[in-house]
Protein backbone atom coordinates (compact mmCIF):
# COMPACT_ATOMS: atom_id res chain seq x y z
CA UNK A 1 0.00 0.00 0.00
CA UNK A 2 1.26 3.47 -0.79
CA UNK A 3 0.47 6.55 1.27
CA UNK A 4 1.62 10.09 0.61
CA UNK A 5 2.48 11.99 3.79
CA UNK A 6 3.44 15.67 3.89
CA UNK A 7 5.78 16.06 6.85
CA UNK A 8 6.73 19.41 8.34
CA UNK A 9 10.26 20.22 7.17
CA UNK A 10 11.73 20.09 10.69
CA UNK A 11 10.30 16.58 11.21
CA UNK A 12 11.60 15.45 7.83
CA UNK A 13 15.06 16.81 8.69
CA UNK A 14 15.02 15.04 12.05
CA UNK A 15 13.97 11.73 10.46
CA UNK A 16 16.55 12.16 7.70
CA UNK A 17 19.31 12.75 10.25
CA UNK A 18 18.32 9.63 12.20
CA UNK A 19 18.11 7.54 9.03
CA UNK A 20 21.52 8.82 7.97
CA UNK A 21 23.02 7.90 11.35
CA UNK A 22 21.64 4.38 10.94
CA UNK A 23 22.72 4.18 7.30
CA UNK A 24 19.24 3.43 5.96
CA UNK A 25 17.08 5.19 3.38
CA UNK A 26 14.67 7.75 4.81
CA UNK A 27 11.60 5.87 3.52
CA UNK A 28 12.75 2.63 5.20
CA UNK A 29 13.36 4.48 8.45
CA UNK A 30 9.86 5.98 8.44
CA UNK A 31 8.24 2.62 7.57
CA UNK A 32 10.11 1.04 10.49
CA UNK A 33 8.87 3.78 12.84
CA UNK A 34 5.28 3.28 11.72
CA UNK A 35 5.44 -0.51 11.95
CA UNK A 36 6.91 -0.36 15.46
CA UNK A 37 4.30 2.18 16.54
CA UNK A 38 1.44 0.10 15.12
CA UNK A 39 2.56 -2.89 17.16
CA UNK A 40 3.39 -0.93 20.28
CA UNK A 41 1.47 -1.22 23.50
CA UNK A 42 2.35 -0.73 27.14
CA UNK A 43 4.59 -3.58 28.22
CA UNK A 44 5.15 -5.16 31.59
CA UNK A 45 8.68 -5.60 32.91
CA UNK A 46 8.57 -9.31 32.07
CA UNK A 47 7.49 -8.53 28.49
CA UNK A 48 10.33 -6.05 28.10
CA UNK A 49 12.89 -8.57 29.37
CA UNK A 50 11.50 -11.23 27.01
CA UNK A 51 11.66 -8.75 24.11
CA UNK A 52 15.26 -7.85 24.96
CA UNK A 53 16.17 -11.55 25.09
CA UNK A 54 14.50 -12.15 21.72
CA UNK A 55 16.38 -9.19 20.23
CA UNK A 56 19.68 -10.50 21.61
CA UNK A 57 20.25 -7.65 24.04
CA UNK A 58 20.32 -9.90 27.08
CA UNK A 59 22.80 -12.72 27.28
CA UNK A 60 24.98 -11.73 24.34
CA UNK A 61 28.05 -11.25 26.54
CA UNK A 62 28.68 -14.86 27.51
CA UNK A 63 32.24 -13.88 28.40
CA UNK A 64 30.93 -12.00 31.48
CA UNK A 65 30.32 -14.62 34.14
CA UNK A 66 30.03 -12.25 37.12
CA UNK A 67 28.14 -9.09 36.15
CA UNK A 68 28.74 -7.30 39.44
CA UNK A 69 32.49 -7.91 39.28
CA UNK A 70 32.48 -6.72 35.67
CA UNK A 71 30.65 -3.52 36.72
CA UNK A 72 33.19 -2.92 39.51
CA UNK A 73 36.02 -3.31 37.01
CA UNK A 74 34.41 -0.85 34.58
CA UNK A 75 33.91 1.64 37.41
CA UNK A 76 37.56 1.25 38.50
CA UNK A 77 38.75 1.86 34.93
CA UNK A 78 36.54 4.94 34.62
CA UNK A 79 37.85 6.37 37.88
CA UNK A 80 41.46 5.98 36.72
CA UNK A 81 41.16 7.41 33.22
CA UNK A 82 42.68 10.79 32.56
CA UNK A 83 40.43 13.82 32.33
CA UNK A 84 42.04 15.87 29.60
Amino acid sequence: MSVLINLPSNVEQQFAAEANKLGVPLADYIVDLLVRKAGSKPMTGAEIVEFWKKEGLIGYRSDITDSQQHARELRRQAERRSRS
